[in-house]
C-alpha cells in the first residue's frame, strides 16, 4: 500500500488560525468506530478549518464533503487513509438527516431517468476525458492506460500495465489477421499493443475528441482506425471484442442494449473481454460528489446487475477479480500527478488540485475498503465450440 503524505510544496488554501469548534453530535456518533476523529493528531484525521464545513456534510452529504475540500475547508494528511476508514465503516450508508433525504432523492433520480441516454452520451467525455491531455499524459504510464494495472508480478506502473495489456489480448486468444472491436478506446493504448504485438486489425471507438486526436496520431502507423460515435450506433461483425472502464459509463437501463449490441457484433466463435469496476452491493446511485464533478451519469455495476443483464446472450467463460490492485494504481497515478503538479499549475490552478486529489484519494479508498471490486469477464456465444481456459 502506498501511502500519500502532505509536503511543504503540496498547495493548501488556509491553515485554522484559531481553535475549531467541536463537530455535532450526529458527526461525531457517525465517526464514533472508525478510529477517526475531528482535529486529532492521527494523520488520517480530518483538520477542520471552518466550521461550515459540518452544515455542508449534514445538508449535502458526500457532495458537500467533497465541496468542502475543494474549497479548503478541512485537510487530512493521509486523505487515501481517511477515506478507507470512512468507506470501511459504511458511513454512506449511515446518514441522517437531510443528507439522508437527498441521498434517497439521487436513488430515485437515478431509477427514473436514463442518465446514460444516447442525448447524454458524450457528457462525461465534455467533462472529464477532455479537460486536457497535458493532465493525462503526466499521470498515466507510456500506454495511457486510464484503467486498473495487473501488479502481480510488476515493479511499477509501466510494468504493471503492460501485463494488464497483455493479459487481456491473451484472454481474448488473439490471432494475426483478425479483426478486433474495442468500445471506449481512451487514447489508444490497448489498440496500439494489440496491433503492434498480435497482429490485429483494430477499431476503437470514444466519445472523446481529445482522446480521438491522440490515438490517432499515437497509432498512426497501425492496422488502427478510431471512430468518435456511441456504441449504440456500431454495426458489422468481429472476430473479437474488448472493453476496459467503458462499462461504467453504461447504466443499468442501457444493460440490455449494451450486451444486445455486443452479441450481434460478435461472430459465433469470438470473444469478448470486459473490464469494468464493480461495487461488492448493487448500489441505487453514484456517489453525487463523483457525479458532478468527474463521471457526470456514471453508474457502478454490482456483480447481480451484471449477471442477470449477459443472461440469454452470453456464456460467462471466466470472472477474474483483482480489485485491490486498483488501490496502487491510484495510488501511483496520484505520485505521477503530484510530481507534474509544478509543470500544470499555471493552467489547472488550486481547485483543480485539491478536486484531482479528492478524487483519487477517495477512489484509493474505495478498492482499499473493498467496497470496490475490478472484474474482467471473458464471454462467448453458446455457438462457440473451442474450449476455453482462463488465462492469468
Amino acid at each position: 500500500m502506498v501511502v500519500h503524505k502532505l509536503t511543504e510544496t503540496t498547495p493548501f488554501f488556509h491553515q485554522p488560525s484559531r481553535p475549531q469548534p467541536e463537530p455535532p453530535q450526529v458527526i461525531r456518533d457517525l465517526l464514533a468506530d472508525v478510529g477517526l476523529s475531528i482535529n486529532g493528531n492521527q494523520p488520517w484525521d480530518i483538520q477542520i478549518y471552518d466550521e461550515k464545513v459540518y452544515r455542508m456534510i449534514l445538508y449535502k452529504g458526500s457532495l458537500g464533503f467533497g465541496v468542502a475540500y475543494m474549497e479548503g475547508l478541512w485537510e487530512a494528511e493521509q486523505l487515501d487513509e481517511t477515506f478507507h476508514r470512512l468507506l470501511s465503516a459504511d458511513l454512506d450508508r449511515k446518514l441522517k438527516g437531510w443528507a439522508r433525504v437527498r441521498l434517497l432523492a439521487e436513488a430515485v433520480r437515478h431509477r427514473i431517468f436514463n442518465l446514460q441516454s444516447q442525448e447524454r452520451a458524450f457528457t462525461v467525455a465534455h467533462k472529464h476525458y477532455d479537460i486536457g491531455n497535458d493532465v493525462f499524459e503526466a499521470m498515466l504510464d507510456s500506454s495511457m492506460s486510464y484503467s486498473c494495472a495487473y501488479w502481480e508480478r510488476a515493479d511499477n506502473l509501466e510494468q504493471a500495465q503492460q501485463h494488464k495489456l497483455d493479459m487481456i489480448c491473451r484472454k481474448l486468444a488473439l490471432k494475426p489477421g483478425e479483426h478486433l472491436l474495442e468500445i471506449g478506446c481512451g487514447w489508444g493504448g490497448l489498440a496500439r499493443y494489440a496491433a503492434e504485438h498480435y497482429g490485429v486489425n483494430v477499431t476503437g471507438i470514444t466519445v472523446s475528441k481529445e482522446q480521438q486526436a491522440l490515438a490517432q496520431q499515437r497509432c498512426a502507423h497501425l492496422p488502427v482506425e478510431i471512430r468518435l460515435m456511441d456504441y449504440r450506433d456500431l454495426r458489422g461483425q468481429y472476430d473479437k471484442i474488448v472493453s476496459v472502464g467503458m462499462f461504467e459509463h453504461v447504466g443499468p437501463k442501457n444493460y440490455p442494449v449494451y450486451f444486445q449490441k455486443a452479441h450481434d457484433l460478435l461472430k459465433k466463435d469470438g470473444l469478448f473481454l470486459l473490464h469494468t469496476i464493480g461495487n461488492y452491493v448493487t448500489a441505487p446511485n453514484t456517489d453525487a460528489w463523483i457525479d458532478n464533478y468527474i463521471f457526470p451519469n456514471g453508474k457502478i455495476p454490482s456483480a447481480a446487475e451484471i449477471a442477470q443483464a449477459i443472461e440469454d446472450k452470453f456464456i460467462l467463460e471466466d470472472w477474474h477479480n483483482f480489485g485491490q490492485d486498483y488501490d496502487r494504481t491510484l495510488m501511483s497515478w496520484w505520485q505521477n500527478f503530484n510530481e507534474a503538479w509544478p509543470t500544470l499549475s499555471a493552467q489547472y490552478g488550486e481547485r483543480f488540485y485539491r478536486m484531482w486529489r479528492y478524487y483519487l484519494m477517495c477512489c484509493a479508498g474505495y478498492f482499499r475498503s473493498r467496497q470496490g471490486q475490478l472484474w474482467q469477464l471473458v464471454l462467448s456465444k453458446r455457438e462457440k465450440r473451442q474450449v476455453y481456459r482462463s488465462v492469468r
